[in-house]
């Protein structure tokens, strides 16, 4: 491990040389894996900020010499709403556990299948509870890419930037918009150039008019588009998604579309008439957060996706407003046989989490001990996700998502065996979603539709961000959704 910042110039001697706050790349290619291994570690368990920051600016300075830089997909979902382009769908993947081998498993599966249209997510909830901020997740993404030799665009997203509707219902509204400011701001620094803002809490459907429920929905969505716009560097049009409504209700449909896009075009034009506006926009089809699950801790394999509506949605987002199309959210956990069907639809891009976690806890090789001590620590600090009617296993599968955090360290530190183990059986279904999505060969369109800024990395700015630690008691004062 580098446990200073003396340790990191020796570490990559021959490869750059850091003076002050410069990093002088001499020979990128003769970086080691071992190297890169260290350098991720230290991006995140760093003994100071100094060493967590420092790391994070190597790694982003290496990776940006190869060519791997982040960027915005708008410019790709803008053609596709053109119908320059079509006939796949855009994985959103989520890493939550384990991230830098996870990483590794769908950059090597990316590289394999020579896919350029992908992205990385993580929401505001799961930054709390695995504890990843955006720099750090940033870094961890980009050290992967080294590794694997990966090379072009990452797309990075902020997904789920949502409101907290009881936080927002109450005195205590402006500090909730002030967060989320100060999460677009912090994100769009780390190089999340991918915007995923989700006001939908805030839909009234008790409202008589479709025009009323979505008023507050698509005013803050305007609000926060316009803040997005303020703060994004020169160059980068960040891709901004919108949501008609909160995935797990009320299963969204045509009018609903209308009324959201009509307000929210109307409301941004209002906050200033050059403002660009959405590229994609998130409905809800039948789906739900984490999947659906049974008495014993088993997720539900008989979902009923409105495929239809999905399509609909698509073609009418593309058709009228010139969108990428509409975003499938909750569907990691369907079963294999449905995914060929998103590109078929026309979803632009569909967002995979729960399944990829579980696939981790759930492997053989994933230690026995180690589990039950999470398990032991969720039944004694994440009762909040018990409810009344609750199976154990039900619980357990609930809140295990909570212990990520807390054993992080201890997650990256599982011997080297099992964790290529568990990133070869990730990066298997890696490739099959990928097939399936049909975004093979994509590597080409994606470098025939994006344009990929270079901007500098500041090493202070790295330390600075590297600071910011976010206790569960903080967590929990927030409210952050889960």
């Amino acid at each position: 491990m580098f446990e200073s910042i003396q340790d990191i110039v020796e570490g990559i001697k021959g490869v750059a040389t850091l003076d002050g706050d410069r990093l002088s790349i001499t020979k990128a290619a003769a970086l080691g894996p071992e190297t890169i291994d260290r350098l991720a570690w230290a991006s995140s368990f760093g003994a100071t900020p100094e060493v967590r920051g420092t790391a994070r600016f190597v790694i982003r300075e290496l990776a940006g010499a190869r060519g791997i830089r982040p960027a915005s997909i708008h410019a790709l979902y803008m053609a596709m709403g053109r119908g320059d382009v079509s006939g796949f769908t855009v994985p959103a993947i989520n890493i939550r556990a384990m991230s830098y081998d996870s990483a590794r498993a769908v950059l090597r599966a990316a590289k394999a299948l020579k896919v350029g249209a992908f992205i990385f997510e993580i929401a505001r909830s799961e930054i709390g509870y695995t504890e990843q901020r955006p720099h750090e997740y940033a870094a961890t993404l980009f050290a992967a890419a080294l590794r694997e030799g990966f090379e072009g665009p990452l797309f990075i997203q902020g997904d789920h930037v949502q409101t907290n509707a009881k936080k927002y219902n109450s005195p205590e509204r402006d500090k909730e918009i002030a967060t989320l400011r100060a999460l677009i701001n912090e994100e769009i620094a780390a190089g999340f150039y991918n915007i995923d803002i989700d006001t939908s809490t805030l839909v009234d459907l008790d409202k008589p008019t479709l025009d009323e429920q979505q008023e507050v929905n698509v005013t803050l969505a305007a609000d926060f588009a316009a803040f997005v716009r303020s703060v994004e560097p020169a160059g980068v049009t960040v891709s901004v998604g919108g949501e008609i409504g909160e995935v797990g209700g009320k299963n969204s449909d045509v009018h609903e579309l209308h009324a959201y896009m009509k307000g929210f075009n109307r409301k941004l034009h209002e906050r200033g008439a050059s403002l660009v506006g959405l590229s994609k926009i998130s409905v809800q089809t039948g789906t739900a957060h984490g999947g659906f699950i049974n008495a014993d801790g088993s997720v539900r394999t008989d979902v009923a996706i409105d495929l239809k509506t999905l399509q609909e949605l698509s073609d009418v987002s593309r058709r009228d407003y010139g969108l990428g199309g509409a975003v499938q959210h909750g569907a990691s956990t369907l079963p294999p046989e449905a995914f060929d069907a998103f590109p078929r639809a026309g979803a632009c891009e569909i967002h995979l989490a729960t399944d990829f976690q579980n696939m981790v806890y759930e492997h053989p090789q994933f230690p026995a001990d180690l589990k039950a001590e999470m398990y032991a620590w969720l039944r004694e600090h994440a009762l909040e996700e018990r409810k009344p009617k609750d199976t154990e296993e039900q619980f357990i599968y609930k809140a295990r998502k909570k212990a990520i955090g807390p054993f992080k360290q201890r997650i990256w530190s599982i011997d080297a065996t099992r964790r290529a183990a568990i990133g070869a059986s990730l990066e298997e279904r890696f490739r099959f979603l990928m097939t399936k999505l049909n975004i093979g060969n994509t590597a080409d369109v994606v470098a025939r539709f994006v344009t990929v800024p270079t901007i500098a990395r500041d090493r202070q700015a790295e330390i600075a961000a590297a600071k910011g630690v976010i206790t569960a008691a903080e967590r929990k004062a927030e409210g952050l959704a889960d």
